[in-house]
């Protein structure tokens, strides 16, 4: 999820730039996206430590503090490790496997002969777990 990208194409004053990437999915509409961000590491002058995240080139809010689907507004939303919404579109577009259905069951047997219908009950099916009393 995370890469040090080193000491290039950082702004001013960054010390490092970690890029993540995320997958999003919206549990209100089931929209699904996925954002890779810069996360510049910054100094400022009392010496405390902060990041920044860069995503398509803009200073954003931290992706993990409050997420917003950008289809219906909705704050309900899951993050994931990066893939997930597109190995979901994958699979959805993916012929399925499914095998084709089961023909007639045969009953060993000999030919021709004719089988009384056995109707089950409940006694028949308990008969043995049934201990008698000694």
């Amino acid at each position: 999820m995370s890469e040090i990208a080193g000491q290039t194409g950082l702004r001013a004053g960054a010390s490092a730039v970690v890029n993540e990437s995320y997958s999003f999915a919206c549990m209100r509409c089931g929209h699904g996206w996925e954002q890779s961000y810069e996360i510049e590491h910054h100094t400022d002058a009392a010496g405390h430590e902060f990041v920044l995240y860069v995503a398509d080139g803009k200073v954003v809010p931290s992706p993990l503090s409050k997420p917003e689907c950008h289809h219906c507004d909705s704050h309900v939303v899951r993050i994931m490790r990066p893939g997930r919404v597109a190995s979901a579109r994958d699979a959805a577009h993916r012929p399925s496997r499914v095998p084709p259905p089961a023909g007639p069951v045969e009953v060993p047997g000999a030919e021709g002969e004719e089988r009384e219908h056995h109707h089950w009950h409940l006694s028949d099916l308990l008969h043995p777990f049934q201990r008698k009393a000694s």
